[in-house]
């Protein structure tokens, strides 16, 4: 059984240009990951290869009258292509379970809540003097693990049901027209399995998930309802816990990170459906292997739904390489990127002379994101995407540098339109992005707003380029319309 599920082989590693360039472990959990080599397997604790074990626990005899309801839901399953419902039992149940080192969820305490709207409107004001957009946040929120699944999952809806179309589609298309109709359910429960085990697989990655970040926006994308900051009091005690740095500190600098991505996506209006999508056209991008698909159809014994998924995870689905797909897959990675590095920019400009940690911290979180920990390794999964840290290292670096050159007003107001960000060739090149001459566009302006004032008023004999009303064109004797 693949190591990646859905089919997903990950980019190789590549070094990060002045750094270590640290790899990943050969079981792709990432050093200090804390969470399963494959988020979306099944590994210890989650059922070894048994796809139903999440779900149906250690098969006590009492708890067999459950599972085998839960094992009808499946079947009868007549939703989208993937089904949320499951997902969000399976999320919540692996989120019950607790993390591999013993970390179980807990209600957020009015303490920590106090401790978070502090530290989240600290950071606001800190950021106040680094960037010229103004406070993103609506309300700060201090979320269990639980509350971080509810409030996640209509994102993860968001991005997961492009890909898992692409099956449904599939399975509609491998058998002749003429013996769908005949076939018809056994179509039908293929597709209900089909959602169920993408439920099923979205659930538990989206739960292990959940034992990991430290806020809303860990992943790049925003992840919470809009103009909602928050942050998980549990988790980020363990971000901190062995870092040798004051707990206030780690809170705060989370904070930052946090309140930073909440002012992004609040002023940059069209940034939220660009980077959603351009996930949904990577998804278009990727190809059904119908050949096993139509084995599967052929073979499938209803009896034994782990079949499907033993297909989800051989290799069935794959990107095409295509210059379409190759274009959508950067587009998205240059976003992501650019997302990230602004974030890294402006938050260590208003920590550094603030906090005394502010450079193991935020070394610290670019290990976490190089290292490929659950949050990069869930992402990376699910759309078969993986971003490169050397990326991320690169556009925090242009981003430094355009303040540097430009003042914070030219630097942030390049997010007024995707077309004025830097590219993916920028971030090669840096410096000759930061420096080349800048478009004048008052020039340019101002000649449209006269030429919308001129649609809007009677032309006169000058604009015409006449001395009169007449049609006999200018007079060549010295002398007016009048003959003087």
């Amino acid at each position: 059984m693949s190591d990646t599920p859905f089919g997903f082989g990950l980019p190789p590693e590549e070094p990060e240009d002045g750094d270590e360039g640290k790899k990943k472990d050969p079981t792709g959990g990432g050093q200090g990951s804390g969470g399963p080599a494959n988020p979306f397997g099944f590994g210890p604790g989650a059922g070894g290869d048994n796809p139903f074990a999440a779900m149906f626990g250690s098969m006590n005899p009492n708890d067999l009258g459950a599972a085998f309801q839960q094992l009808g839901q499946m079947l009868s399953y007549e939703g989208g292509p993937v089904n949320w419902d499951m997902a969000k039992q399976i999320a919540r149940q692996t989120v019950s379970q607790g993390t591999t080192d013993g970390s179980k969820d807990a209600s957020v305490g009015p303490a920590e809540r106090t401790s978070v709207d502090e530290a989240l409107r600290l950071a606001d004001l800190w950021l106040d003097g680094v960037t010229s957009m103004p406070s993103g946040s609506v309300t700060t929120v201090a979320w269990s693990r639980a509350e971080w699944v509810e409030a996640s999952l209509p994102a993860w809806q968001q991005l997961v049901d492009p890909v898992a179309e692409r099956v449904g589609l599939a399975m509609g298309d491998v058998l002749p027209e003429e013996m769908q109709a005949m076939a018809g359910p056994l179509i039908g429960m293929m597709r209900s399995m089909g959602g169920a085990m993408f439920g099923q697989q979205i659930g538990q990655a989206v739960g292990v998930l959940a034992g990991e970040v430290v806020g809303s926006t860990d992943i790049g994308l925003p992840l919470a309802p809009a103009g909602k900051a928050a942050l998980l009091p549990l988790n980020v005690e363990r971000f901190g816990k062995d870092l040798s740095v004051p707990q206030d500190e780690v809170r705060l600098y989370l904070a930052l990170r946090e309140a930073a991505h909440q002012r992004l996506f609040a002023h940059v209006p069209w940034l939220r459906s660009h980077l959603f999508g351009a996930v949904e056209a990577y998804a278009r991008g990727i190809k059904v292997d119908t050949s096993k698909l139509e084995d599967v159809v052929g073979q499938f014994d209803p009896s034994q739904p782990e079949q499907l998924q033993d297909a989800l995870q051989q290799g069935m689905f794959q990107p095409e390489d295509t210059p379409e797909q190759k274009a959508s897959l950067a587009r998205l990675e240059t976003a992501l990127a650019l997302v990230e590095g602004w974030v890294d920019a402006v938050v260590h400009e208003a920590a550094k002379s603030r906090l005394t940690s502010a450079d193991a911290l935020r070394e610290t979180m670019r290990r976490r994101r190089a290292s490929g920990g659950p949050a990069e390794q869930t992402f990376a999964t699910l759309i078969g995407l993986q971003l490169r840290p050397r990326r991320l290292r690169d556009a925090s670096r242009l981003w430094a540098s355009l303040t540097d050159a430009r003042g914070v007003d030219g630097r942030d107001g390049l997010w007024e339109h995707p077309d004025m960000l830097p590219t993916a060739q920028d971030l090669d090149d840096p410096d000759g992005f930061v420096h080349h001459e800048q478009l004048d566009f008052s020039e340019l302006d101002k000649m449209l707003g006269e030429a919308a004032e001129g649609d809007t008023r009677k032309p006169s004999a000058e604009d015409r380029g006449e001395d009169g009303a007449g049609d006999d064109g200018p007079r060549t004797d010295g002398k007016d319309d009048d003959g003087r």
